[in-house]
């Protein structure tokens, strides 16, 4: 339970997913807690990690700065699986609740990138559901 505790305050966490040659790619994301106790953020459909999670669904997890430039705390071992439909609105509310103005304002910043053809926001949103690995 204190891990669940740890992760569901932290602003910023260092998720890190794997190549197929094994070596780890961290990024820091906002995540937010879900209802079944799994944990949950969004990103683009053609991002690296949601590329590098369709071979393989092991992640590690860790709090960290907006950078990601200072990660502190445990690091925790876990699994993810990419969502859409109904699952990937439960995860962009979850967002809203937690980060309030800041995701609105994010949300709007995409909405009108992909107006105008910018390709950092030309995918789909997916979701990303991560499932905590018992210790």
């Amino acid at each position: 339970m204190l891990a669940v505790m740890s992760l569901e305050n932290e602003k910023y966490v260092l998720f890190t997913t794997f190549r197929r040659d094994g070596r780890a790619v961290s990024t820091p994301v906002w995540l937010v807690p879900m209802p079944d106790g799994e944990f949950a953020f969004s990103t683009g459909n053609e991002s690296g990690k949601a590329k590098r999670l369709r071979h393989t669904p092991r992640v590690t997890l860790q709090g960290c700065d907006r950078s990601g430039s200072d990660p502190h705390g445990p690091v925790y071992d876990a699994q993810a699986r990419l969502v859409t439909g109904a699952e990937l609105a439960q995860v962009r509310a979850a967002i809203t609740a937690k980060y309030g103005a800041m995701a609105t304002t994010l949300g709007l910043a995409e909405s009108v990138a992909k107006r105008i053809g910018a390709k950092r926001f030309g995918s789909e949103r997916v979701g990303v559901m991560i499932s905590l690995n018992a210790r």
